[in-house]
């Protein structure tokens, strides 16, 4: 249930009601817009009368929400949410731009890829440190090590660090990591999920391989339910009978989950293609849907590359992709 508050409603009377809500045993998420204020009531509604909070003098609109998504349902949070990461932000008509490798194999290689992406105007800097592979067998990534080193990164560039975690156990060693990335094959680890949610850290949480939007938005639910609001939404491609490409990207997601949602969404199109040839067409289609920012992946030497060499763009590659996605944003805005 949402109720909406009047302009100008009197503070005492509107912390009068909260706290009468709060009192029914219901959770309020208070959303505080430039020319409204709305009140997201989360727990057992039904047996709260509409009609008696309704007839308030300080209340325009009392409605019921249907889905079973509340925190980060857009009828809560009417405005754009703007996930800050340092200087960074991320939504509400900023557009944000995460490159680098897939996963993080020397000092040299990833220092050197964070200066080339950040010359192309990169606002983050991404690294697998932990690296979910299909086979045992192959490479795993270097773990603590190359958490490590994305920070010495960091330290030579400037550019906010992005890195997968992979269970609750590594939680300790992802404390000075700038966003916290939830990967597809861990996106209804709910466990993960919830002690995420006690944290007061940018969460990057993408899309299942199989999964409907509604299960996309209620992990993010997991998340915010525990306190944390700083989400990040990503469409990387979900599995299609196609054997194509590698997975099949979803760009009607994009504006479907702007209407249904205030949290920023970005696109992954590395990982949705598995195809480098394919990365700037799809990051460019990215671009003009509305999606607040990309996801890439870049190497300097994609051939040797310890993993997912085929789907990374070189330097060069990147830093053309960058100069058309702006001329694209530009033409979208006009």
């Amino acid at each position: 249930m949402i109720v909406v508050l009047k302009r100008g409603a009197e503070q005492d009377k509107r912390e009068q009601l909260i706290n009468w809500l709060k009192n029914q045993g219901l959770g309020v998420h208070i959303s505080e817009g430039e020319y409204q204020t709305v009140l997201g009531l989360i727990g057992d509604t039904a047996r709260v009368d509409m009609d008696l909070i309704e007839s308030l003098s300080i209340v325009d609109s009392v409605k019921r929400v249907t889905e079973p998504f509340k925190c980060c349902n857009r009828k809560f949070h009417p405005d754009d949410m703007i996930v800050q990461v340092g200087d960074v932000k991320v939504g509400g008509g900023n557009f944000c731009m995460i490159a680098g490798p897939c996963s993080v194999e020397s000092e040299e290689q990833i220092v050197a890829v964070a200066k080339a992406v950040k010359a192309s105007g990169a606002n983050m800097l991404r690294g697998g440190a932990f690296k979910p592979r299909t086979s045992p067998y192959d490479f795993q990534g270097l773990k603590a090590e190359g958490i490590e080193l994305l920070k010495i990164a960091r330290q030579e560039t400037g550019l906010p660090i992005v890195t997968e975690i992979m269970g609750t156990n590594y939680l300790p060693l992802f404390e000075d990591v700038d966003v916290i990335q939830v990967g597809a094959r861990n996106m209804q680890n709910f466990d993960l999920l919830r002690e995420l949610g006690k944290l007061r850290k940018p969460i990057l949480l993408k899309r299942g391989l199989a999964s409907t939007l509604k299960e996309l938005l209620m992990s993010a639910e997991y998340i915010m339910a525990g306190g944390n609001e700083q989400v990040i939404l990503c469409e990387r491609g979900i599995r299609t009978y196609d054997d194509y490409t590698r997975n099949t990207l979803d760009l009607a997601a994009v504006p479907m989950l702007k209407e249904l949602t205030h949290l920023p969404v970005i696109v992954d199109p590395s990982h949705a293609t598995g195809i480098a040839r394919l990365v700037r067409p799809m990051a460019l289609a990215a671009a003009a849907c509305g999606s607040d920012g990309l996801i890439i992946e870049v190497h300097n030497d994609p051939i040797h590359a310890l993993c997912d060499g085929a789907q990374s763009l070189r330097p060069e590659q990147y830093d053309d992709l960058a100069k058309a996605v702006r001329r694209v944003r530009k033409a979208v805005a006009e």
